[in-house]
């Protein structure tokens, strides 16, 4: 596993975002190739570091022998980042969505159409792959998948495709199904397999449902005056992001004439208002790329109790 190619994204951001002092205990909930983690304990942080693939911990181990005491890592999703740390422990925790570019160059993890691979698309190693999806799922359910999870306006068209030529074991033969049920579409500069590939690995890797259950775990770790920030690369994770930030700072339950009423029941604001979302310049663009659809937000969370994980829908609104 080469960490040397991949570049943390937003990173003097997410950093200016988390505002570090040295003892802080920062939280990177996406360790990754540790650029994040590694620019903490540079700033004199103590980091506590999170991921649910077990192959990163090449990386982390030498981490943590030349930081001791200051660095450990959690081999572990991070919507369960709240049973590994008691609450209100963390000064800050940062999220790098998606996936890593190791994975994606990596063969062994079957996540692209540029390396024949295994279908695989396992983050962690466990559960079903992406070929278990393909040839079980039926035509309807994959359609749904691809038009949800990966804006494919064809998905009905690919999931014929898909379950016609079962069985679909290759990340070749996938990428080959894709193209020829989509032809060529002219003026398109990205693979026609790209919204399909997408779509199957957030599946398979539950990441929205992760997203949205890592974020609740985040808001228990952090203390009060703690910092939130989260990356994300994907119209629907930053719809997520955007939206618990949003319930989650909004003034109590005071209406206007042209709001209704909040419920006053409603818990207390768990954070304060939100900073500007960023994105990347022209500078990190040109240089990495894949940093084209990053978008940052952050928040700082406030001295109110979290909210309830069965908080009712209407409240939370």
């Amino acid at each position: 596993m080469d960490a040397r190619r991949h570049q943390s994204v937003l990173l003097p951001e997410v950093l200016a975002a988390l505002a570090l002092s040295p003892g802080d205990h920062a939280v990177d909930a996406t360790f990754g190739a540790g650029g994040y983690a590694r620019a903490f304990l540079a700033a004199g942080a103590r980091v506590t570091a999170f991921d649910r693939d077990p192959r990163v911990r090449a990386l982390a181990d030498p981490l943590g022998e030349a930081n001791p005491g200051r660095f450990t890592f959690v081999c572990a999703p991070f919507s369960r980042l709240d049973a590994h740390l008691a609450p209100a422990s963390a000064d800050a925790v940062a999220f790098d969505l998606g996936v890593s570019s190791m994975q994606l160059d990596d063969p062994a993890y079957g996540m692209s159409f540029r390396h024949d691979a295994p279908l695989d698309m396992r983050m962690g190693g466990d559960g079903p792959t992406a070929a278990d999806l393909v040839n079980s799922a039926a035509e309807a359910e994959l359609a749904a998948i691809i038009f949800r999870l990966g804006e494919e306006p064809a998905a009905r068209r690919i999931a014929r495709a898909l379950v016609k030529a079962r069985p679909v074991t290759t990340t070749g033969q996938l990428a080959a199904l894709v193209r020829a049920a989509l032809g060529n579409p002219r003026g398109q500069r990205r693979d026609p397999a790209t919204r399909t590939f997408q779509a199957l690995r957030m599946q398979v890797n539950d990441e929205l449902g992760e997203l949205a259950r890592g974020l609740g775990a985040a808001e228990r770790v952090l203390r009060a005056g703690g910092r939130l920030a989260v990356v994300s690369f994907h119209s629907l994770e930053d719809r997520i992001v955007k939206r618990f930030l949003a319930d989650r700072s909004a003034p109590g339950p005071a209406g206007s004439r042209h709001l209704p009423e909040r419920p006053r029941n409603r818990p207390a604001p768990s954070f304060e208002r939100p900073m500007r979302p960023r994105r990347p310049g022209p500078v990190e663009l040109a240089a990495n790329p894949r940093a084209r659809s990053a978008i940052l937000r952050a928040a700082r969370r406030s001295a109110a109790p979290a909210w309830p994980e069965d908080l009712p829908e209407d409240l939370a609104a």
